[in-house]
């Protein structure tokens, strides 16, 4: 069986760009929920809207993948889910290992969509000695002792590090050392790694964050949209006012500068 070590993808000699890569995985997720209710072939507009994106931008991505659709036809599902599969590497068999099995690391290893799109989870490693052995997800919790020997006799090049943030470079460190080359970060820190090693950063804190900001201006925008109406209604500063019985400005006089009715 083919190991995360000895076949990478061929994404960057094939000159695809980062942003197209990180957009393959949206295509198949929708492509992958097509191909589940018998779907055939779908059209660049009904792929690009299931996806998220525009389809200029859809039919362009997948140029650098050799695919361009049938005119009148669109594209066939099932060859693109292969295509897009086989760019991604995961018509392979890819072992990743979590390091950190609180309640997130607990929650990562129970997750099944890992097998399904490529990943087999080949070990759960956890610093607490009173974690050792313990069954999660099915799979008995490791020390972090035996982390080195595990990416070894698993041909590991993927860990997943849901560690405190304390913790996580010193695992980063280990996990460098003993061969990793692609990092999945959940740890709410920057990680600090060599030329070579890929480090994905997930952090919900900052998410959480940024649609915060997009909730305090939505609602900045609509309380802006409510005192329009009020403050229409009121005379502009410098406005003149007329009066019903001379119809001249209450403001200012003819000559501007005395008031044009005043008090008997």
């Amino acid at each position: 069986m083919a190991t995360g070590r000895t076949h990478r993808p061929a994404t960057r000699s094939r000159g695809i760009p980062e942003a197209t890569v990180a957009r393959l995985p949206l295509y198949l997720r929708a492509l992958t929920a097509l191909s589940e209710r018998s779907v055939p072939t779908v059209s660049s507009e009904e792929l690009a809207t299931a996806a998220g994106v525009n389809s200029a931008k859809l039919r362009k991505d997948f140029s650098y993948l050799g695919s361009y659709g049938t005119r009148g036809v669109g594209y066939d599902v099932e060859y693109l889910v292969y295509q897009i599969s086989r760019e991604l590497g995961l018509t392979q068999d890819w072992p990743v290992v979590i390091v950190g099995i609180g309640n997130l690391g607990a929650a990562l290893a129970n997750y099944g969509g890992f097998a399904s799109r490529g990943f087999r989870v080949a070990a759960l490693i956890d610093a607490d000695p009173a974690m050792a052995g313990k069954p999660v997800a099915g799979l008995p919790v490791r020390h972090t002792d035996e982390l080195e020997s595990i990416i070894t006799d698993n041909g590991v090049s993927i860990g997943v590090i849901a560690t405190p943030a304390g913790a996580a470079q010193q695992v980063c460190d280990r996990l460098v050392a003993a061969g990793v080359t692609s990092i999945l970060n959940f740890a709410p820190t920057v990680l600090s790694v060599p030329e070579g090693v890929d480090v994905r950063k997930v952090d919900l804190s900052i998410e959480l964050q940024i649609l915060a900001f997009h909730e305090q201006r939505k609602a900045g925008e609509e309380t802006t949209s409510a005192q329009e109406p009020a403050a229409a209604a009121q005379p502009r500063s410098g406005a003149a006012v007329r009066t019903p019985a001379t119809g001249r400005a209450a403001g200012k006089g003819p000559d501007g500068d005395v008031p044009a009715v005043m008090p008997a």
